[in-house]
């Protein structure tokens, strides 16, 4: 995985689906649950929790790639609770550069498929960012780092 890109996501735990998710962006730290990916339906998103996460990320890197050489805002959800739920702002002037800002939002993640979280995406219109968890990076490395993340996410297993 490309080393000058500080986001990371894992499990910390293998078993249980609360606070075995962890979240890393710069100096930031986050640790978050799998419980509403562990909750999806298997015919829509087969397979087990490594699978989901891995899917989850296949579509962090599908926005990231829509972002390279048009630019644009992207938002990459990684914590889902009950009452909010917690997304990267992924913001590029030019198609090149990117700011990457970890932040919350009030949709709450029972109206949200993990597994296709695309029609949910453009309604956060109230994303409220975390001060101290922000990096800045190429669109085409974070795309890379992203691809990576989520290759060893797949081979978790369930």
């Amino acid at each position: 995985m490309p080393a000058d890109i500080a986001l990371h996501f894992d499990r910390v735990r293998t078993r249980g689906a609360h606070n075995d998710l962890r979240l890393r962006l710069g100096s930031y730290q986050h640790q978050c649950d799998s419980y509403y990916l562990a909750m999806e339906d298997p015919s829509t998103a087969p397979g087990g929790l490594g699978a989901r996460l891995a899917r989850l990320l296949e579509q962090w890197g599908a926005q990231i790639v829509g972002l390279q050489g048009v630019g644009g805002t992207a938002y990459l959800p990684y914590d889902f609770s009950d009452q909010c739920t917690a997304w990267l702002r992924v913001s590029s002037p030019d198609g090149q550069t990117a700011e990457v800002q970890a932040g919350w939002s009030l949709i709450e993640a029972w109206g949200i498929e993990p597994s296709n979280y695309l029609a949910a995406a453009p309604e956060v219109a109230d994303f409220d960012p975390i001060t101290s968890a922000r990096i800045e990076c190429s669109l085409t490395e974070l795309a890379a780092h992203i691809d990576a993340n989520r290759a060893d996410l797949a081979a978790t297993g369930p």
